[in-house]
């Protein structure tokens, strides 16, 4: 039933069909995965709640640490969820994420509140590990997704997608505050169960979709994703207002659910252009079917029947040569194979593992679809895991211990938590820049990412040696600069690996460049930064921390943890600039070239229609084509 039409003689809106396009569009899956990464975020407000998991439990800070580092294992390798993905629709990853996030964090809560017995440190470490890891569900789930249905602005889509990943820790902060109050185990509860239920929400939205053709598609391709961008710096200026006005005004519970109403509504948004672009697509539509066709429509029928007698009878040719030419063909391939000096006799078993070795060595040209193999032992992919090590690893150590930090400098408790608000968003910003400035950087001037990633782990050293000569005052400023450049690594190491090695395999591949943030987490965080800090601790404290206070203070806490950090980030550095060089030749092509040759070729014909009958055109063009595919093979 129609209850409104668009203006101008435009398409009915407000319809069921309309309707079932705008939840069936690809723009409205766009902003499901936006919904679904804003709330999928946890890992980054570790230290909001680590301290009431010290207090409750009992830690020490090396323990504290370790159960931060099975948080990032967990967050970080998702190896599985990618080799899933693979093989079952993004709806079965997603879903498999929202049972994780559930039953982990659940459990934790249920443990820091004493509804439980005190469970071992193991079972704490295997509880956030499982809660964490459906992070790494959601990100395949939904960010691999849309790169897939978006791959010539694959790093806008990760910039911003991200950039919404780096946004949640301050949502949960200001959702918490409204529904709770000040109560730290509580935002451990909600952490359990928003992410899960805004999964089972969408699941069924998130999917991937034939890749849009033609030069109308392509025009307005990017439109909206400026459009998302806009409303999420909207977001993120919102969240800083807030974070600096609760920091000098008491809010009560009624403020803070005011506040929180808002930032509800500025989040739901990116559905008005989700509207507004699927009525543009429908109006197009609409006009192409309704003005009559003109005779440049037959121009390429002609050519379609003309390409297809001459490729029939060149397919016929080279069948009858074929045919003729099989019999000793096989009886050739088959004497060689049983007189082959080089099988020895080896079963055909043997022979195909060989194969697959060599072939796992020889890898395609740069930017051509690697396989899983042939990604893992490429150079490339080494040298970028190094980096990521060094750099990810130093600034996610700095995040996680930014609550221990704060206290060690003897900042207020409330000035950490603006600390934690101030990283989210920033990491945001980091996101957001890193995505949208490379993409216009590489199509304008070729500015090949990798030495964009460079640059971002130079700044991120600023950041580490505030940290670790702890100036009065300037952990303001090192808290915007990590939190910047831990966000900025992000898209750019994801964008990389799909340029590089491209998108066949990318569920697995993304998930395997995830794979370094752990492994630099735990050597810089784990065996640095939480043993020296204990070390320390343990001088203040007559040289033991058993039964005793395990806190520290003083700038010595994490002076030498930060210097070595920073030295780590600066080789870190110096390593990807091999990157740089090993794909300088590769990023001064037209990267995106072959996403739009078919597109081009399809489109010179047709360019004198207008807009909407260009794209219906081509869709007409298509299924001739396949028709008369068809009739030729028959």
């Amino acid at each position: 039933m129609v209850f409104a039409s668009g203006g101008g003689g435009g398409p009915p809106l407000l319809t069921a069909r309309f309707a079932r396009q705008v939840v069936l569009g690809r723009w409205f899956m766009v902003f499901a995965c936006l919904l679904i990464l804003s709330a999928s975020g946890a890992t980054y407000i570790f230290s909001i709640y680590s301290k009431v998991l010290k207090t409750s439990l009992g830690y020490d800070q090396r323990t504290l640490n370790t159960l931060s580092f099975f948080k990032d294992l967990g967050a970080n390798v998702g190896v599985i969820s990618g080799l899933i993905n693979e093989v079952t629709p993004p709806w079965v990853v997603l879903s498999m994420g929202a049972v994780m996030n559930l039953a982990g964090y659940l459990m934790i809560y249920l443990a820091i509140d004493g509804r439980t017995s005190r469970p071992p440190v193991w079972l704490m470490c295997i509880y956030i590990c499982v809660g964490a890891n459906s992070q790494s569900f959601a990100n395949t789930g939904a960010l691999v997704t849309c790169v897939k249905n978006f791959p010539e602005s694959r790093g806008i889509v990760l910039g911003l997608l991200k950039g919404f990943v780096g946004l949640s820790g301050a949502i949960f902060t200001q959702l918490y505050l409204a529904i709770y109050g000040d109560d730290a185990k509580s935002l451990v509860l909600l952490v359990a169960w928003l992410p899960a239920a805004v999964s089972i929400l969408f699941v069924h939205t998130v999917r991937l979709m034939p890749y849009p053709r033609g030069s109308a598609a392509r025009s307005s391709r990017n439109g909206p994703f400026f459009c998302f961008l806009y409303i999420s710096i909207a977001l993120a200026t919102y969240l800083l207002v807030m974070i600096v006005v609760q920091n000098q005004v008491q809010f009560s519970h009624a403020a803070l659910a005011v506040s929180a109403a808002v930032l509800l509504l500025i989040l739901f948004l990116p559905l008005g252009v989700v509207v507004k672009e699927e009525y543009r697509i429908q109006k197009e539509l609409h006009e192409s079917l309704r003005d009559p066709p003109t005779v440049t429509v037959e121009k390429p029928t002609l050519l379609l029947q003309q390409q297809m007698s001459t490729t029939t009878t060149t397919t016929t040719t080279a069948a009858a040569a074929a045919a003729a030419a099989a019999p000793e063909t096989e009886e050739q391939s088959t004497t060689e194979t049983e007189h082959d000096p080089a099988s020895n006799g080896k079963p055909s078993s043997w022979l195909c593992l060989g194969s697959c070795v060599k072939h796992m060595f020889n890898p395609p040209a740069q930017g051509e679809d690697y396989t899983i193999l042939q990604a893992l032992v490429s150079v490339d992919m080494l040298v970028l895991f190094l980096a990521t090590i060094c750099g990810v690893g130093g600034t996610l150590t700095a995040i996680d211990n930014m609550g221990q930090i704060g206290q060690s400098l003897g900042y207020p408790a409330k000035s950490i938590n603006t600390f934690v608000s101030l990283i989210s968003i920033w990491n945001y910003a980091g996101r957001v820049t890193a995505g949208f400035a490379s993409e216009i950087f590489l199509a304008k001037y070729k500015f090949p990412r990798p030495l964009m990633l460079t640059l971002v782990l130079l700044l991120s050293c600023v950041g580490h040696l505030l940290i670790a000569f702890g100036v009065p005052q300037t952990l303001y400023a090192a808290s915007v600069v990590i939190g910047f450049c831990f966000g900025a690594q992000w898209p750019l190491l994801f964008a990389i690996i799909s340029e590089v090695f491209g998108l066949k395999y990318y569920s697995t591949l993304y998930n395997f460049g995830s794979v370094a943030s752990p492994i630099g987490a735990y050597v810089l965080n784990v065996r640095v930064a939480g043993y020296l800090y204990d070390v320390e601790a343990a001088k203040q404290h007559g040289g033991s921390l058993a039964g005793g206070d395990k806190t520290c203070i003083g700038v010595d806490c994490f002076r030498l943890s930060f210097l070595i950090i920073t030295a780590a980030t600066v080789a870190g550095a110096l390593v990807s600039l091999v990157l740089v060089w090993r794909t300088r030749k590769f990023y001064k092509g037209d990267i995106y070239a072959k996403f739009r040759d078919h597109d081009d070729s399809s489109s010179s014909s047709s360019s004198s229609l207008p807009v909407g009958q260009q794209q219906r055109h081509k869709e007409v063009a298509e299924e001739s084509t396949e028709v008369n595919g068809k009739k030729g093979s028959l």
